[in-house]
């Protein structure tokens, strides 16, 4: 749509069904914001019933890249923000305007995290308070608390930070992405908030892998961003940590083998984090008692 500020970027893969219904109502918002729909390979039509819907652009991928479909999606906006949905999550009627409201008049503002109702009750994201009461506060001029941390399926970026930090990082490819995310914004100047006003729904689907495989993914994901950007000795730490953990919970070996595996790719790309950000995750995990 002409004069558009805002794309949609949705990654997918075999959830047809759910994505029909954030596609419905993404397309029924006023203005019709641009929607890109990345298609990770699905088999079960996916891209097919996306493309039906009128002004949807898809992306075909011939197989699963993860999170990193979501960088096809931005490179390819041209817009100078993007909102990111998953194929299970869609934006409240003026959620879009008011991101746009805020960024417009924060320059510095790089990813403004909105409120996310979860299933047809509506119920808060057990996220939500944690950032709408985060230790890190409500600097000046700030439009609402800093966060170091967010959900993916309720963000909205200024495109330019996005691309600036190079998006989520391929080498996580699900799990924990936003974190890595979030302290490369920080790392490059640009704030993060949580504005309550901006809001999103969101309708977990049915179709999830098992629990216990997506805590063993995240947990990997998280030794890998620590290698990837914090300190030494907290890598360290971080690894002992874990292994302590092993006796009791031995499924904790998949992360760790999975951790290792990537672990040449990780030091590769290793990138500590300025002074300023790293006193802002330990102000987080004082908190949390990490």
């Amino acid at each position: 749509m002409t004069g558009a500020r805002t794309t949609v970027v949705v990654a997918t893969r075999d959830r047809v069904t759910e994505l029909e219904r954030t596609l419905t109502a993404l397309t029924a918002l006023r203005p019709v914001p641009p929607v890109i729909v990345v298609d990770n390979g699905s088999s079960d039509g996916t891209a097919d019933r996306a493309a039906e819907f009128p002004g949807v652009h898809v992306v075909r991928l011939p197989r699963n890249i993860g999170v990193a479909a979501r960088n096809l999606g931005v490179a390819l906006a041209r817009t100078p923000y993007v909102a990111f949905s998953d194929d299970d999550s869609w934006w409240a009627e003026d959620a879009l305007t008011e991101s746009e409201r805020i960024l417009d008049g924060h320059a510095d503002v790089g990813l403004v995290a909105a409120k996310t109702l979860v299933g047809e009750e509506e119920r808060e994201d057990p996220v939500v308070p944690l950032m709408a009461d985060s230790p890190l506060g409500r600097p000046a001029g700030l439009p609402g608390p800093a966060v170091l941390g967010f959900l993916a399926c309720s963000a909205i970026v200024r495109r330019e930070a996005y691309l600036q930090v190079e998006g989520f990082n391929p080498l996580l490819h699900f799990g924990a992405e936003e974190r890595l995310l979030s302290y490369d914004l920080a790392a490059h100047g640009w704030r993060l908030c949580y504005v309550d006003a901006v809001r999103a729904h969101h309708h977990p689907s049915a179709s999830r892998p098992p629990q216990r495989w997506r805590e063993r993914v995240e947990l990997r994901n998280r030794l890998l961003i620590t290698v990837l950007r914090r300190p030494g000795r907290h890598c360290v730490a971080e690894g002992l940590r874990i292994l302590k953990r092993v006796p009791r919970e031995p499924g904790v070996l998949g992360a760790l083998a999975g951790a290792l595996r990537r672990l040449p790719s990780a030091l590769a790309e290793r990138r500590p984090l300025p002074a300023g950000v790293e006193r802002q995750i330990r102000v987080l995990e004082h908190a949390q008692g990490d």
